[in-house]
């Protein structure tokens, strides 16, 4: 007598897929789901200062008399004066695209979202980090989301490396700035 040989039925088609039901948002909504986070930033900010202050005194003490004669009259005057004038101009510009994590999600629905992105070319290197709240209706249907719909939105760049260290300055320029 020969072996029975049983056939299984398998499908191609998974019911438990993500893309199983063709009506399922697949927005990000949950821990785990990931967001790009397009930046398009750009500050600036001008400040100018004026300060003037002056002041004066002056003192004077006349002659003894009676018993006092050898007091001898005494004067004497201070003044003082202060003026500063300063500016300060600032402008910065980012752009970029980093993709973020969903880490947790609030009790409110926001989701708090934290990535770091890093950039290594020959000796250098730039870390982009971001994190923030955003809100499920701002993420759009490709899982995009605009850096200024990110809440508390914080946002850093960080670089090492040769050119890095370049654009900072020596420790006698640092002393010499911190003692004058």
């Amino acid at each position: 007598m020969g072996s029975v040989v049983y056939a299984e039925a398998n499908s191609l088609w998974v019911d438990n897929a993500p893309a199983a039901n063709l009506f399922f948002d697949h927005r990000a909504h949950g821990v785990g789901d990931v967001i790009t986070i397009v930046i398009n930033e750009s500050t600036s900010a001008n400040r100018t200062g004026n300060a003037a202050n002056s002041k004066s005194a002056s003192a004077n003490l006349g002659a003894g008399t009676g018993l006092f004669t050898f007091i001898n009259p005494v004067s004497g005057s201070a003044s003082d004066s202060f003026k500063s004038q300063g500016s300060i101009s600032n402008t910065n510009k980012v752009t970029g695209r980093v993709t973020v994590k969903v880490t947790e999600v609030k009790p409110n629905g926001l989701l708090f979202v934290t990535g770091t992105q890093t950039i290594k070319q020959n000796a250098d290197e730039q870390k982009i980090t971001i994190t923030g709240l955003v809100r499920p209706e701002d993420v759009t249907v490709d899982n995009t989301v605009l850096s200024s719909n990110v809440a508390d939105a914080q946002l850093k760049i960080e670089g090492k490396g040769p050119l890095a260290s370049k654009q900072r300055q020596g420790i006698l320029t640092q002393i010499f700035n911190f003692l004058f």
